[in-house]
């Protein structure tokens, strides 16, 4: 079975569970912690390289204050805990805005952990446009695109998995997005299985990979 170098990963549906559950919305974070950890494991298992978590946008930090108190607490932890394996770990979002958790300020150059077998990223108070906004920065004829984004030590994607039944990027790296196989589970990310990792490369196995030639 084909395996994709890069998997993104949109871990969405928490709030939707927790209500499911009979919680408030912002008791759904920390549901989604550990299936962070356990995928990761699964991704280490099957060879991936690199794996990219989405965790908050900047129009995220827009919810009602227990939500992004409650979903910033659920990212430091859960980099706190990958920190502790086999990764290659970095932290990719706007530094300059308050709602950048300086807990995580220490992760924002790419770091070795273990072995540092998979590249790990991990999006943190990232936008869209705050990612693409030095494009028009650099003056340079036919430039290279990549190398002139904020997130330019992150890959191009092969495949993103999105929990929650939404059918959307919401902005997940447009750039290295371009040409990603976009798979989508109904379960909320809380639910996770092991099954849906399995059913996604399955999946992915079936796709025409052309990158556009």
């Amino acid at each position: 079975m084909r395996v994709p170098k890069h998997v993104g990963v949109i871990p969405d549906g928490n709030r939707r569970w927790a209500v499911t559950q009979g919680m408030t919305k912002d008791r759904g974070y920390d549901g989604g912690i550990n299936p962070g950890l356990d995928l990761f494991k699964l991704c280490e298992k099957e060879g991936v390289e690199e794996i990219t978590y989405y965790g908050f946008t900047t129009d995220n930090t827009k919810r009602p204050k227990e939500q992004r108190l409650a979903f910033t607490k659920a990212c430091i932890d859960a980099v706190e805990i990958l920190a502790k394996e086999n990764a290659s770990l970095l932290v990719v979002g706007n530094t300059d805005s308050p709602m950048f958790p300086k807990e995580l300020l220490k992760y924002t150059k790419r770091t070795q952990f273990g072995d540092g077998k998979i590249k790990v990223n991990f999006l943190v108070n990232y936008g869209w446009k705050w990612d693409l906004n030095s494009l028009k920065e650099t003056e340079e004829n036919n430039k290279n695109i990549i190398n002139h984004i904020k997130s330019n030590d992150i890959s191009r994607v092969d495949l993103i998995i999105r929990w929650g039944g939404r059918r959307r990027l919401s902005g997940f790296l447009p750039v290295q997005s371009i040409y990603a196989d976009f798979y989508v589970i109904d379960d909320f990310w809380p639910e996770f299985k092991e099954k849906h990792f399995y059913d996604a490369l399955e999946w992915y196995d079936e796709q025409d990979i052309t990158l556009g030639g």
